[in-house]
């Protein structure tokens, strides 16, 4: 059966449906047991296309209502008119629509998803707000798209998906100073390890931040539990670093206009 955690603030919405699929109610077996909605793994393709496809019946909609992109960690937002082949997904790591019916889709282990939504312009958009992709800018990249197509700062409210804690995310020097070179004032994500040389990271932290930062109406995290440690409900990339696994899943986050 499918476990799908929806934000407080969102479900308010009336216009908007979304949902944060946990791991359960797939047909995935072993490492990616069972509802893994990644395809660069070496699960069997057929078992991500049929996962996805009970995801998107979970919302009423076909599986060709879902838009997703290739993500590259990187600042890039695309404006989602109509939907395209899944083999020829673009290289991005947002999405925005004004488009009722279209699914936004993005799969992680760790990252967080972050879902937008402007009820009075119908803007809906998704960035997925990884350390790489949040350094760069890419929240900021997806409000300003979801601006272009209508949407305004103090009308969009943003719901941040399961993500990696910082008691979990232990990090390494050099990690530390690419973010205190961008800014001295992100010293205050950090807090040192038992480790010499190595920090723990506030990811969910920063990604509200930088949230807070473009005036968006509302920043929630009620539905952002730790990945790492929830392996029943969750895939992480970490977890399965530590225990040397060659692979792993990942869960699927979705917003849409009805």
């Amino acid at each position: 059966m499918l476990e799908v955690l929806e934000d407080p603030f969102l479900k308010k919405i009336e216009i908007v449906g979304h949902g944060f699929f946990t791991r359960e109610g797939g047909v995935s077996l072993g490492v990616h047991g069972s509802l893994n909605c990644a395809y660069p793994t070496s699960d069997n393709s057929d078992n991500v296309r049929e996962n996805r496809r009970l995801a998107m019946s979970y919302f009423g909609y076909p599986l060709e209502s879902l838009a997703s992109v290739r993500n590259v960690h990187g600042n890039t937002v695309v404006v989602v008119d109509k939907l395209w082949d899944e083999n020829q997904k673009p290289l991005a790591d947002g999405m925005v629509t004004k488009k009722a019916g279209i699914i936004l889709g993005s799969d992680s282990a760790d990252c967080p998803i972050v879902l937008f939504a402007d009820e009075q312009a119908k803007v809906i958009g998704l960035a997925h707000a990884g350390w790489r992709g949040a350094i760069k800018g890419v929240i900021e990249a997806t409000v300003e798209q979801m601006v272009s197509i209508g949407a305004t700062h103090e009308h969009i409210s943003a719901a941040i998906s399961p993500c990696i804690a910082q008691n979990s995310y232990e990090v390494s020097l050099e990690f530390f100073e690419q973010f205190i070179d961008q800014d001295v004032g992100n010293k205050s994500y950090f807090t040192n390890s038992t480790k010499a040389n190595h920090f723990l990271f506030d990811l969910l932290g920063y990604v509200k931040n930088r949230l807070y930062r473009v005036n968006v109406k509302v920043v929630s995290s009620e539905v952002a539990f730790d990945t790492y440690s929830d392996e029943r409900r969750f895939y992480s990339c970490r977890r399965a670093t530590h225990r040397a696994e060659k692979c792993f899943g990942g869960q699927l986050s979705c917003i849409y206009l009805k």
